[in-house]
């Protein structure tokens, strides 16, 4: 089978990206719009074409001219989806909130392009909210551009990442029959992730990249001495402990399990046995990349960056039942160009509503 391309959008540092590239399909381009993300992209796939750009602002003719005369199997990528509070609130739908521009972006991207598939990955309450009326109309956007559609909230701890992370997959495909991939038995371990790495108290630094740790006030070294392996905020004596603020703070990880959900900040969420939080490196290996995979930016960007991914192992597991789906659908669909011009010729208002 030839290669099968795929365009990244909202790549983030390029988690997504690389477990398609694991799974060994090729990039055509990816679109990220933060800088700082960018750097990382770039430092990582330096063979990529990446356009560091405001999505809205690339036209139907040069996405047509970007994708050329080859093609694309698949579109891949994770919109923000904003609206949630809005949605549902006085009849107003989630496809009408104007902070949910960037999902329409990307149906657009769909609709000009007609891969063979495309995922969109997000949050996982994205299911359930306003009592399923809102996944409802992002999968009726999907069928309008001309695609079955299936999603399935997967929990990344059920293909090899050690963490507890649950996301949405919305899956589209013109032909075939598409499956998600089966859970695993094994449950990898925090420590089995990063007990290997060098110890390091609070402000030092190491030799590896990315694996230094943040320096804490004294202050809150001495409340997160009190928290045990897999403790929390209980185990700090009253008169230290703190009274209000996030329930998932001031916990230690428990070590032998996956870690609770890695985000965009985990500066008091405690290493299981050494007194600090996590260094980048060791939520980089909770999310599944690898050691030479570098992040680049600020202390605060590279976190953000580390949990906005999606676990490069949980994209290779959906990237291979991609990859199933297209090699059995191959005799119906065919390995043809995409429409492009012609499509675009004979749709003039194809942009329309977006």
């Amino acid at each position: 089978m030839p290669d099968l391309r795929i365009i990244d959008l909202f790549s983030g540092a390029g988690g997504l990206s690389l477990g398609f590239e694991n799974a060994g399909f090729e990039n055509l381009f990816s679109v990220e719009y933060n800088h700082e993300a960018a750097k990382t992209y770039i430092t990582n796939f330096p063979a990529h074409k990446l356009i560091e750009d405001d999505i809205k602002s690339i036209s139907n003719d040069e996405i047509l001219k970007l994708v050329g005369r080859n093609g694309v199997d698949v579109i891949i990528g994770g919109p923000p989806c904003q609206g949630f509070s809005m949605a549902g609130n006085i009849g107003r739908k989630f496809i009408d909130d104007e902070r949910n521009q960037l999902f329409r972006e990307f149906v657009r991207f769909v609709d000009v392009i007609q891969p063979k598939m495309f995922v969109m990955e997000n949050v996982a309450r994205l299911d359930t909210h306003n009592k399923g009326q809102t996944i409802q109309e992002i999968l009726n956007e999907f069928e309008k551009v001309g695609y079955q559609v299936k999603k399935e909230v997967l929990q990344a701890a059920d293909y090899g990442v050690p963490q507890k992370r649950q996301r949405i997959f919305i899956v589209g495909y013109k032909s075939g029959t598409f499956k998600f991939p089966k859970a695993q038995e094994y449950v990898t371990t925090v420590e089995e992730a990063i007990g290997d790495l060098p110890i390091l108290e609070s402000g030092q630094n190491s030799v590896i990249p990315n694996h230094f740790a943040m320096k804490h006030s004294e202050q809150m070294l001495k409340k997160m001495a009190y928290i045990q392996d897999g403790g929390d905020r209980n185990d700090i004596p009253e008169p230290l402990r703190p009274k209000s603020g996030d329930i998932r703070k001031y916990i230690r990880y428990a070590s032998d399990k996956p870690s609770v959900t890695v985000t965009g900040d985990m500066r008091k969420v405690f290493h299981y046995s050494q007194n600090r939080a996590l260094t980048p490196r060791e939520l980089a290996r909770l999310q599944t990349f690898p050691d030479n995979f570098i992040f680049e930016g600020s202390s605060i960007s590279i976190q953000q960056q580390i949990g906005n991914a999606v676990p490069p192992k949980l994209g290779q597991a959906i990237a291979e039942e991609i990859k199933k789906c297209l090699e059995l659908s191959e005799g119906n669909y065919g390995l043809q160009a995409p429409k492009n011009q012609l499509y675009r010729e004979q749709r003039e208002n194809i942009a329309v509503g977006y």
